[in-house]
């Protein structure tokens, strides 16, 4: 579109480079037999998985390198912008009627459908519609959702709350209804009517915030999806402005790619910590289920417990059972304050480097923007496979929502549509994702040094511990990829 972007050639040569040398990496080792987890069954990666790692390393150093010579400025000043107003207000109308019709359909189905959670919408509808492809949607149309939230059509939206949000509070709320999120995803267990009593129960949560603190503030800060897909709409190239004075019914902005990032720091602690929970907690849900982890809790765990549980595993096993869910729990609610103490620490050697004057806590907020591309390829990369094979079944499953034989639209009876992605172009799809993301993850980084620092010089001296960084965050996020999964998983 003309003049719809204004971008230096700097930039897009940088950003040329940095595509090429994902491409390049995935090419050089694409060979067709190590194991892979994230199938169904053992795969052979292709060579040793230490050539993969090392050249995802090379792929994230020549990237960096090319952003460093070909960027000299930010190209945030100099970017422009197309608006298009919207004439339809009745259109998001539409939509949220939809969104929340389907939030008490996933409901309904829960309760009173069929139990097998193979035969009922309620589970594929939230696990794979809301949870994976929402998201995932989210990152190319931008954030639709703060437009459509169910929980927001049942409201006024003139709703201010009884007392003012806390600004201590900050996104702690929407973090601690994060982790509760993700715990019962992967320890609770839940069919299709304990989802739903979980649904309900979020419902009221999200409900009470709005009534004690109003709508605005409770959905910016304490609504877990707002906050996600307000983070992950940063990256995308359409941006929705809501209505104003100057655009009554809004107005839709086309932008490039990740600038987003660039119109605003994190504000808060905890913004920062739900970022770096979006990437610990799918990095520790790949972990939780290879075979090395469950390696380090029954045989290196029970050794060093066998002087208090005695030397039989078989008795012992009770007591081991009952503490691997206190064991992954710990490590699932603690992983964040890993990954912050190492990104705090990279920020840290990059002020002492640079002599810098500004403040550690701003260079916290400034940079953990970032982080949020490797965070969703981290997830795509994991669940990308999961929206194809069993996303593949709502066209059946919407025919007969509640599992009582129903053939509402003609494709109940109909054999399953089922996807089974080769597995070799599986497995080099997702390093290709996790390369591509650390690579953005690298760009976004380095115009932010080059808004923080006075010369091109200094942002790219002040990008060498955050390299390192992303550099070990991409080995270890492919060598959790490589890893066998465990006879339990």
């Amino acid at each position: 579109m003309p003049n719809a972007f204004s971008m230096p050639r700097q930039h897009i040569m940088a950003w040329q480079s940095a595509l090429f040398g994902t491409l390049l990496s995935v090419t050089l080792l694409w060979p067709s037999a190590a194991h892979a987890h994230s199938f169904a069954r053992s795969y052979n990666i292709p060579v040793p998985f230490w050539l993969y790692a090392w050249t995802g390393m090379a792929a994230l150093l020549l990237s960096f390198l090319v952003l460093g010579w070909a960027m000299t400025s930010s190209a945030a000043a100099q970017q422009k912008s197309h608006l298009w107003r919207s004439n339809k207000p009745w259109f998001f109308r539409l939509l949220s009627l939809l969104a929340l019709a389907l939030l008490l359909l996933s409901i309904a189905t829960g309760l009173w459908g069929n139990t097998d959670a193979y035969r009922n919408l309620n589970m594929t509808l939230f696990w794979i519609g809301i949870v994976l492809i929402l998201p995932y949607a989210t990152i190319f149309i931008g954030n639709v959702y703060a437009e459509i939230n169910p929980w927001r059509s049942l409201v006024s939206q003139a709703s201010q709350g009884r007392w003012r949000y806390p600004s201590s509070w900050g996104y702690w709320p929407a973090l601690l209804a994060y982790m509760a999120f993700i715990w019962i995803e992967l320890f609770a267990g839940f069919g299709p009517k304990q989802l739903s009593l979980a649904i309900l129960i979020y419902s009221l949560f999200t409900l009470s915030g709005i009534w004690a603190f109003g709508l605005r503030d409770w959905l910016r800060y304490g609504d877990v999806f707002a906050v996600m897909l307000r983070l992950i709409s940063q990256l995308a190239p359409i941006h929705y402005r809501a209505a104003s004075t100057e655009f009554p019914n809004g107005a839709w902005q086309w932008r490039w790619p990740l600038s987003g990032i660039a119109e605003k720091p994190a504000t808060h602690s905890s913004e920062v910590m739900f970022i770096l929970f979006m990437l610990s907690s799918t990095a520790f849900d790949g972990l939780h289920a290879t075979r090395w982890w469950s390696e380090l809790y029954w045989i290196d765990g029970f050794a060093l417990l066998s002087p208090w549980l005695g030397s039989n595993i078989v008795t012992a096993y009770p007591a081991l059972k009952a503490g691997l869910v206190v064991f992954e729990t710990l490590a699932l609610l603690l992983s964040p304050l890993l990954y912050f103490a190492l990104y705090v620490l990279c920020l840290w050697l990059a002020k002492r480097l640079l002599k810098s004057s500004v403040s550690l806590r701003e260079l916290t907020y400034r940079f953990a923007y970032a982080l949020i591309p490797i965070a969703v390829v981290y997830h795509a990369s994991h669940y990308f496979t999961l929206v194809i094979t069993q996303g593949s079944q709502l066209p059946r499953l919407a025919s007969d929502p509640f599992g009582w034989g129903w053939n509402i639209f003609g494709t109940a009876s109909a054999n399953p549509w089922i996807i089974l992605p080769d597995m070799n172009w599986v497995w080099h799809s997702q390093v290709a994702l996790i390369l591509l993301g650390h690579i953005a993850g690298v760009y976004a980084a380095h115009q932010e040094a080059l808004r923080c620092f006075a010369t091109s010089r200094q942002a790219m001296l002040s990008q060498l511990p955050m390299l390192m960084f992303m550099m070990a965050l991409t080995v270890f996020g492919l060598w959790i990829l490589a890893q066998p999964l465990s006879p339990a998983a």
